[in-house]
């Protein structure tokens, strides 16, 4: 750093933008003291100079202030307006009509269409309901605003879906509907979607039923935005080509390798390249405009264009290829990065990667600081430092490779292993089998599909036959490409779950890594061809004169030994930092979960149930899988989205992975309902599980269906749970069934029975986990409970529950009065979605709960319920409302 000072600005810059969105108040200003203090250290001990020292603290708290002024202007005038003329300041939604510019591409998708509007004016009118509780002198009244909103427009007809294609950037429009507030994580880890739009300075959803309420003025004709509209016709032009030049799922894929459109590429096959870490092969980054400019300077070499003026081509070629691609963080970066350096090479001035890095990142920062929180540009910049640092440490430990494909493969083992923590920081998996992907088909991809298929298309403009010619090679290379992607995704036991690491795992992950590259790339280098030289030379430049000539140098054995000595210990201490690195690998691979400590999790689904029973002893028990139901008739398929939300994809199976996870050691499925059911496909899919526990009955249903045949295909056994069988994960741990009935569990029995009313079967168990009892009910109605009383002493008997999964979402048909009054919980949870339609809980069964004394738990208002269990008392927390915090539940007598 000291040869990089704007490296170091950097990294100080950075550093106070991290601070500034970490800690607000009075702990913001008590940290940045003591880093002030600490500042003198380094250079009161001469370390640095006085001077970089207060240029660095500078940057530091230029950088913190910088973030704080825009994050305290990040606030939405209409919010400020809406609750200032509202009676209530918890109303989260109005009736408006808007005016506005769409400043974004319009992205169409079944029966919805989205777009970023940025507003001219707006006007309330009311509550959705009709009621409005706002102030009515206020209703009607126009405001002049040039905020952004986040538009969803639910279109009504097919009809209405081709005219939303026609919807471009830079259009005007006016159109009436609701403002919403987006909606928060209800989940701890969960998708913050509010927190994701304010990131991009968006506070309010406005949600237009149908597009007849839509009225479009003459679109402008400059402008950013119209400017920005055509160059998304520009692409959408090149997307057909291509698909003219590619079949069937490779069109999707070329478009995304060469235009940056990601969208369109088959979900199977984009789950391939996820799982093995080849999504960055479909971000538009420095190889794809490194491939390009190569292909331009190639070009006019053969034109026999001068040095000059070809840099000034291709100086005006990459802004216009960063549009083109969608200005995604990554493509900025490296398109940055390259007018930089193609500015130095044409005035002839020495270039330092690091130092171009850095001034693209705080050109990028200073822009938009919101970038620094952004997925793709840490991983677009860690990477590219990684590169530029790691190469240099790793070629030395791979010269036993041929030296053609030493580079690529320093190349590809740098950037995974710069890429690791923040891959298992966000998207918690990382395949064993990532590292042989990338060195098996990126270099399919660089060398031949994206810089032949660039051409291809670039040529079809003028002649379409020869496009086509040039395609067919690109299409063999591209069939090879998944098809090994699908041999290798197919492969078992290769996928492992990380939960989140702290940021403090992180930097010490990259610094002991970085240490011990560079300590033993010292060593080998020091031990190469030379070293032998080298060390009677350095013999020669450390011993004193011989006393004469001829005579052995009596130190000479002295400094061998300590020669050997010091070897030794160089090597002691590489083996203290690779022993330290996989101990930080085997903590960081850790459940996030106390051993010893037992926990129960009513993760919110929506309308359904998921709960996850972790025990003492570290097993993982998954009940019911929430899913998500549609009561679409077959006529009505174009509303489908091109991928569907499934709650056990989108909500579940990221929850299990963040909280590390590794394996299910069994599911119980207390019913066949579609709400129950429908996200177990998905976990079943991407998760080891080593028994699924039925009610010993099949539902009519294709998801039914499907789940018993991946069941079967992938070996899991499948036990049917029956009154008084018993469970004992550990010794802290007791799993006692008390429904369904044994009546068909006997060898005469002729097949599984396929059982329309789900409800009245559901698995009911009791679990007694460190002291203390749970009951878990499914969806059993009051005829199951009544029989359940009828052998009382096998429900409570003398210790009644601790904490009652209420059945059916709160449903009138169970939870009666009598069931209560033999339970008699101390805490009563209830699954239920906040925006259902069957009006759960009900009314009753709340009052019946109420008047029990014990308290309640509500996924509809508090989001996810966490329950720890430890050294005999319950500890409960939500995720939203009070109590946020971990509080003690109190045993009702």
């Amino acid at each position: 750093m000291h040869r990089r000072p704007l490296a170091a600005f950097a990294c100080c810059w950075i550093a106070g933008n991290g601070l500034s969105y970490c800690a607000d108040g009075y702990m913001f200003w008590l940290l940045w003291s003591g880093l002030s203090l600490i500042v003198p250290l380094p250079a009161a001990l001469g370390r640095i100079s006085w001077k970089r020292g207060v240029m660095l603290w500078a940057a530091f708290s230029l950088g913190a202030a910088y973030w704080a002024y825009h994050d305290t202007g990040n606030v939405s005038e209409i919010g400020a307006r809406f609750t200032q003329h509202s009676d209530s300041q918890l109303t989260e939604e109005a009736e408006g009509s808007v005016e506005g510019t769409i400043i974004s591409p319009v992205k169409v998708d079944g029966d919805r269409a989205d777009f970023v509007l940025r507003l001219s004016k707006y006007v309330w009118l009311g509550s959705p309901e009709g009621n409005s509780n706002m102030d009515s002198r206020n209703l009607s009244q126009e405001y002049i605003s040039r905020e952004k909103v986040a538009v969803q427009v639910r279109l009504s007809s097919v009809k209405e879906v081709k005219q939303a294609f026609a919807w471009k950037r830079g259009q005007k429009l006016t159109m009436r509907g609701t403002f919403e507030r987006p909606g928060i994580a209800r989940n701890f880890g969960g998708f913050d979607y509010r927190k994701y739009l304010r990131n991009q300075r968006i506070h309010w959803l406005f949600k237009v039923k149908g597009a007849s309420g839509i009225n479009f003025f003459p679109p402008e004709r400059i402008g950013v935005s119209a400017w920005l509209g055509k160059v998304d016709g520009l692409r959408e032009a090149l997307g057909k080509r291509v698909e003219r030049l590619f079949p069937g799922w490779q069109a999707g894929y070329m478009q995304g390798l060469i235009i940056g459109l990601e969208d369109e590429l088959e979900p199977e096959k984009y789950d391939q390249f996820t799982n093995l870490g080849l999504t960055h092969i479909l971000a538009i980054s420095g190889s794809h405009v490194a491939i390009n400019v190569g292909l331009i300077f190639g070009l006019l070499r053969l034109c026999r264009v001068s040095r000059e003026t070809s840099l000034l081509v291709v100086m005006g070629f990459v802004p216009a290829y960063v549009l083109l691609t969608g200005f995604s963080p990554s493509v900025i970066r490296s398109g940055v990065m390259t007018l930089l350096g193609l500015y130095l090479l044409k005035k002839r001035l020495v270039k330092d990667g690091i130092n171009v890095l850095s001034a693209a990142a705080l050109l990028m920062l200073m822009w938009e600081p919101y970038f620094l929180l952004n997925v793709s540009f840490q991983l677009s910049f860690a990477v590219t430092a990684g590169l530029m640092l790691f190469v240099p440490l790793l070629t030395p430990h791979l010269r036993w490779l041929p030296e053609r494909i030493r580079g690529a493969v320093a190349i590809t083992v740098a950037a995974q292993l710069v890429s690791f923590p923040l891959t298992i920081y966000y998207f918690n998996q990382f395949s064993l089998l990532s590292l042989a992907a990338n060195l098996l088909i990126l270099p399919l991809v660089s060398l031949v599909a994206l810089p032949l298929g660039t051409v291809a298309l670039l040529i079809s403009g003028v002649w379409l036959r020869l496009g086509q010619g040039l395609a067919y090679p690109v299409r063999f290379v591209n069939s090879l490409t998944f098809v090994a992607a699908e041999w290798l995704d197919g492969r078992s036991g290769f996928m492992t779950f990380w939960k989140s690491p702290s940021l403090a795992w992180i930097a010490i992950f990259y610094i002991v890594t970085y240490w011990l590259l560079k300590r033993n790339a010292s060593e080998i280098r020091r031990d190469g061809p030379f070293a032998a030289a080298a060390e009677t030379s350095d013999l020669q430049d450390t011993a004193p004169l011989p006393l004469k000539t001829g005579a052995a140098h009596p130190a000479a054995p002295i400094l061998w030994n300590h020669s050997r000595n010091r070897h030794w210990i160089r090597a002691g201490f590489n083996g203290c930092l690779a022993l330290g690195l996989l101990v930080l690998l085997v903590f960081g691979y850790q459940p996030d979960y106390k051993p010893g400590t037992g926990y129960i999790e009513f993760i919110d689904v929506g309308q359904g149930d998921c709960a996850l029973i972790t025990t003492p002893g570290g097993s993982h028990i998954l009940v019911d899988g929430g899913g998500t139901v549609s009561f679409r008739k077959p006529q009505e398929a174009w509303r489908d989205r091109r991928v569907p939300f499934e709650v056990g994809a989108k909500t579940v199976v990221p929850l299990l992975k963040k909280r590390g996870v590794h394996r299910l050691d069994a599911i119980i499925l207390t019913h066949g309902d579609q709400d129950h059911i429908g996200g177990l496909q998905a976990i079943v899919d991407q998760f080891p599980v080593a028994a699924l526990v039925t009610n010993g009955s099949l539902a009519e249903s294709a998801t039914m269906t499907k789940l018993m045949k991946t069941a079967l295909s992938k070996e899991i056994p499948i036990y049917a749970a029956y009154r008084g069988m018993r469970l004992t994960p550990d010794a802290r741990t007791t799993l006692e069934f008390l429904s369904p009935p044994a009546d068909w569990d006997s060898p005469e029995a002729a097949g599984i029975p396929y059982v329309k009313n789900q409800n009245r079967r559901s698995v009911v168990f009791r679990l007694r986990l460190d002291g203390k009892s749970f009951m878990f009910t499914g969806d059993m109605d009051v005829a199951a409970e009544r029989e359940l009383l009828e052998n009382e002493e096998q429900v409570v008997g003398e210790d009644p529950v601790d904490v009652l999964k209420v059945a059916h979402h709160g449903s009138k048909t169970s939870t009666s009065a009598e069931w209560l009054q033999e339970v008699r919980p101390a805490a009563s949870v209830i699954s239920v979605g906040a925006t259902n339609t069957y009006g759960h809980p009900n009314g009753d069964v709340l009052k019946r709960l109420t008047e029990g004394g014990g308290s309640i738990y509500r996924t509809d208002r508090m989001g996810e319920v966490q329950m720890v269990i430890s050294k005999g008392e319950i500890w409960i927390r939500t995720k939203i409302g009070a109590p946020v915090l971990h509080h003690k539940l109190l045993k009702l007598n």
